[in-house]
């Protein structure tokens, strides 16, 4: 048996830099500029502005990081940061990364605080109103952000739309649908399909800008609305996709009996997370975001896929199953 090694402490211990140094790459739309065509160490130092004395170390540093390759004296992509940060792919997710470089490091920095307390260590925690009234104030802030929700969620919405039986209905709807892509997919995949995008009225410029840019505008519609005040919008499919873990227990049980509300009998509801498995103990992800709900929210966590198919049969769902979609997400599927 060989002797512990600190090297697994110590990875994690100084993962943040890591962490920034991939943020800042994408703060800097390095892989962007790198999709246009592979540049040499002073190409990309004057282009992105960086100081002789940081330039090579970040470059070779994100070649170590398996971020980049470095062949012939010039840096490439690789094939996973070129499909995934290049702004210019509708594969993009650097939207979150650039939330998590703007907002998340910092508070995470009061992690121990809220460990302690139980409270948001967000901009509410020096006494500022929640981040998310503003941004819903601001069109421009509010498509960033809607986008990059876009960007997180965009592989598992595909899977959805190709791996669910959507031939057995008729109609759809996205509670909380942001910018649209989880019905815009479903939509494409299954021509059949009439769907609805149901969110706050401001989303609404956004969604339906979306949506008539997949030649959908005929087949999916926009329905304004608080799923807190008002009922859903009726349909053989309701999906939550990333809305559940941002609230508590309460509020999670009173989402899922909307949900059941607005089914037919034989309808189905989806709910998609990045589910924390069942034994606790492997998706990292999810236990993080988990955390992450607690920095950002005042009673939100992720779940497991058992606890979400507890609160469906609670709510009167006569049937559960959970489905792996890939990486870090799964849904669970009720039928009422």
């Amino acid at each position: 048996m060989s002797e512990p090694q600190p090297d697994q402490i110590l990875q994690v211990g100084l993962g943040f830099m890591s962490s920034k140094t991939l943020l800042s790459a994408v703060e800097m739309e390095l892989f962007t500029e790198l999709a246009r065509q592979p540049q040499d160490l002073e190409s990309l130092r004057g282009r992105l502005g960086l100081h002789p004395r940081s330039a090579r170390d970040f470059l070779d540093a994100l070649v170590a990081l398996k971020l980049l390759e470095r062949r012939d004296g010039k840096y490439y992509n690789t094939p996973s940061t070129d499909l995934f940060l290049d702004k210019r792919k509708n594969s993009y997710i650097g939207g979150i990364l650039a939330m998590a470089n703007n907002r998340l490091y910092p508070f995470w920095g009061h992690l121990t605080t809220a460990l302690r307390t139980g409270l948001p260590q967000n901009e509410t925690r020096d006494g500022n109103p929640n981040p998310f009234t503003a941004l819903y104030a601001d069109p421009a802030r509010l498509k960033e952000f809607l986008q990059a929700m876009t960007g997180i969620s965009h592989t598992a919405n595909i899977t959805i739309a190709r791996k669910f039986p959507w031939s057995n209905y008729r109609t759809a709807v996205d509670v909380g649908t942001a910018q649209g892509d989880l019905i815009t997919q479903v939509a494409l995949a299954n021509p059949h399909i009439a769907g609805t995008g149901f969110d706050l009225p401001e989303v609404g410029p956004v969604f339906e800008d979306y949506v008539n840019s997949q030649g959908l505008s005929q087949r999916v519609k926009f329905s304004p609305g608080s799923f807190f005040d008002d009922p859903l919008p009726k349909a053989d499919v309701v999906m939550m996709g990333h809305i559940l873990h941002d609230w508590d227990l309460s509020t999670k049980r009173m989402l899922i009996r909307k949900a059941w509300d607005a089914l037919p009998g034989g309808g189905s509801f989806i709910v998609y997370e990045i589910m924390i498995d069942n034994d606790r103990s492997q998706n990292t992800l999810g236990l993080l975001s988990s955390l992450n709900m607690l920095i950002e929210t005042g009673g939100g966590f992720d779940y497991t896929a058992p606890d979400c198919e507890g609160w469906m049969k609670e709510a009167g769902f006569r049937e559960t199953r959970a489905e792996h979609l890939g990486g870090p997400d799964s849904m669970v599927i009720g039928i009422k």
